[in-house]
């Protein structure tokens, strides 16, 4: 009997399925997120110049209400509570993040962490708070009045607005140096494009917004915006600086 001779097709290898080996950062490294923050320190400081007319062109209702919608709506990435649901969403959804531990030693840094999945999301939220925990500090030790507490048209200048307390029984309306919103929005910016750097572009275009809409409902300068947003990149590379050894070893 003779045999039927089998043909061998050679199989084409399966492409390499999305790891967490690649870096961490992807062109997001820490000397891009601190030039970045300066390039915004700098924009704000200039920013002081139309501080009062921008603010008071959007007092009388100059952004278009379809525009203002959008805006709105993208307040909720710079919220804290909404930066909280998009976070809890990347961890339920990404298998490559585990909630960090709490107890000691790896609550100290996220590089103490007891596997990468959970460091990788302790440095995500670290990046996401830690420039909204600084603007918090300066709104201590710094005054200013937000645009709808005041008559902005009656100010001098945009250094008038600091120091001054409106007289509207709320301490929060003197509080309005720098955005607590644009730098949570940056801050999860980063941890956001660090993590899934193919949604950078989508992630720029919230936190954006996220920003616009401070100075589209009067309650910050474009300055405050700035400069807020400079301290949550600052805070993201706190936390973003590359990617540890210690989780390089333990994926090897």
């Amino acid at each position: 009997m003779c045999e039927t001779p089998v043909m061998t097709v050679p199989l084409r290898p399966l492409a390499p399925s999305p790891d967490d080996s690649r870096p961490a950062m992807d062109g997001w490294d820490r000397r891009t997120l601190l030039g970045s923050a300066t390039a915004l320190a700098i924009l704000g400081a200039m920013a002081l110049a139309i501080d009062l007319p921008v603010a008071e062109w959007c007092k009388m209702g100059g952004v278009p209400k379809e525009l203002q919608r959008f805006l709105n709506f993208s307040e909720v990435f710079a919220h804290t509570m909404g930066a909280a649901a998009l976070l809890a969403t990347a961890l339920v959804l990404d298998p490559g993040l585990a909630f960090p531990s709490l107890r000691w030693p790896a609550i100290r840094w996220p590089s103490f962490q007891p596997s990468v999945e959970r460091e990788r999301m302790a440095r995500m939220i670290g990046a996401t708070a830690c420039g909204g925990l600084a603007v918090d500090v300066v709104k201590l030790l710094v005054d200013r009045a937000r645009p709808r507490a005041i008559d902005v048209a009656a100010q001098s200048s945009a250094l008038a607005t600091f120091g001054v307390v409106p007289a509207t029984g709320s301490h929060s309306d003197a509080n309005s140096f720098p955005s607590g919103h644009a730098a949570v929005a940056c801050g999860l910016l980063a941890a956001l494009a660090w993590r899934y750097p193919r949604g950078r572009w989508l992630f720029m275009l919230f936190a954006a917004s996220a920003a616009l809409q401070r100075v589209a409902t009067a309650a910050h300068y474009p300055s405050d915006v700035c400069l807020g947003a400079a301290l949550g990149l600052v805070g993201a590379a706190i936390f973003l600086a590359g990617r540890p050894e210690s989780a390089i070893s333990r994926e090897a």
